[in-house]
């Protein structure tokens, strides 16, 4: 089951976050992974991450458009036991999805470009119950948690369909999972 979390509009046009509280990520990453392909990205998410993935777990999505971040959620998805389609949850900022192990919490705040996210109490997500995987964390400013797994995700410049990931725990359970899924 999808169900789409209302965002309300006052919140998409929040005052841009300055320079202090733009968030670096840190961490240190793990080896880089190439995939030939989107279904090869999708797999690994399936039968490497999603098995390993426990509540209250944070994933950040780090990469251009096209880059591979739905299509590894997908994959994440199935893993988990998640039925019917997963979508890109570029207008409803959240996708909550509650048929499997684990509920997933899907967000795409590309639209909190502007600032905002620390008005919607993201954090009941990343506290709560289930997966939380975020498109465009670099927006999320001060409601960045302190515990994640950042994929940062790249498009291979001659292969069109071949991505490369890294993969960086940052906090205690992330390093661990980080190096779970990148020993596997």
């Amino acid at each position: 089951m999808c169900r789409d979390a209302i965002i309300e509009p006052e919140f998409l046009s929040k005052g841009v976050a300055g320079d202090d509280e733009r968030f670096l990520f840190a961490g240190l990453p793990n080896e880089a992974m190439d995939f030939a392909n989107e279904a090869a990205l999708q797999q690994w998410a399936k039968a490497a991450v999603a098995p390993r993935l426990q509540a209250g777990d944070v994933l950040l999505l780090d990469g251009d458009l096209g880059a591979g971040k739905t299509s590894l959620t997908k994959g994440l998805a199935a893993g988990l036991g998640i039925a019917g389609p997963i979508k890109s949850p570029t207008f409803t900022i959240v996708r909550e999805y509650t048929d499997g192990r684990l509920p997933l919490y899907h967000m795409d705040i590309y639209r909190l470009e502007n600032g905002g996210a620390e008005d919607l109490g993201l954090e009941e997500y990343f506290e709560g119950d289930g997966v939380s995987v975020v498109e465009w964390p670099e927006f999320l400013g001060l409601s960045m948690p302190e515990d994640y797994l950042l994929i940062q995700l790249v498009k291979d410049e001659v292969d069109d369909n071949a991505r490369h990931i890294t993969v960086t725990g940052h906090g205690t359970r992330a390093e661990t999972l980080a190096e779970a899924v990148t020993r596997s």
